[in-house]
């Protein structure tokens, strides 16, 4: 009996008792997980789901989280001075699958409050609706000086300066790539400060509401790491690089 189930944003072939390596997941060793994207059952009788079985699930205990081997990444522009090294390592979580359930799973479905927002609408409406009946009946009265100011603001339009505020290069962080470096600037998180005073799990939501393939990535050590880059310690971040496992104390 095997399943083709999702995990982290990737699918795998699994059957009971196997061990399977994955994209870093968010709890701890010896911890019990429940996976209900099942694409495919296998037991003497071939289940396809459409997209997912539904009452099917996949359970698996984590054994350990580690990192993957080193990949070296080198670019270089011809003639130009132009070369980049750097390195990376992918951190894994191995799992072990404990079950393989057909059916009867139950889906955790979070609770939104929908009554809630849909006041807070209907109260937006109801204001809207009152201003713009306000200024229907009582309409203002332009005087001749007013209409001679309006002429002469609409000929020497006022000049208005933008401030540019670049963001902090975040990639400096081990653990955050293009991707991460994007969804946290569009939150907000767009300086070493900031990401600084923010905590690992703030951090973590950020990343999984901006995509399924970033939830893998552990954030624990982002905010220290982010404080020693905002007071200018460059040689301390990249010895404490060198020597955290995982970017884990």
């Amino acid at each position: 009996m095997y399943a083709i189930v999702e995990i982290a944003g990737q699918q795998f072939k699994v059957a009971k008792d196997q061990k399977v390596f994955v994209h870093r997941l968010q709890a701890k060793e010896g911890d019990k997980m429940t996976f209900d994207k099942v694409m495919l059952i296998d037991d003497g009788k071939v289940t396809i789901g459409a997209p997912v079985i539904e009452g099917a699930a996949v359970t698996a205990k984590i054994l350990s989280h580690l990192k993957g081997d080193k990949v070296i990444v080198f670019k270089k522009k011809r003639r130009q001075g132009y070369r980049v090294k750097n390195g990376h390592r992918q951190h894994f979580t191995e799992l072990q699958i404990e079950s393989i359930q057909a059916s009867g799973a139950k889906k955790k479905v979070a609770k939104e409050p929908a009554k809630k927002t849909e006041k807070k609408v209907e109260k937006k409406a109801a204001a809207s609706t009152k201003k713009a009946d306000a200024t229907k009946e009582a309409p203002k009265k332009e005087t001749k000086k007013a209409e001679v100011k309006k002429d002469t603001q609409k000929a020497t339009p006022k000049k208005t300066t933008k401030k540019s505020t670049k963001a902090d290069d975040l990639k400096k962080i081990e653990g955050v790539g293009p991707k991460a470096m994007e969804a946290m600037v569009n939150a907000g998180l767009d300086t070493f400060a900031k990401v600084a005073k923010a905590k690992p799990a703030a951090i973590s939501k950020i990343l999984t509401d901006a995509s399924s393939r970033l939830a893998h990535l552990v954030t624990d050590s982002w905010p220290k790491q982010a404080k020693m880059a905002a007071e200018g310690k460059w040689d301390e971040l990249k010895a404490w690089q060198d020597e955290a496992k995982g970017g884990i104390e």
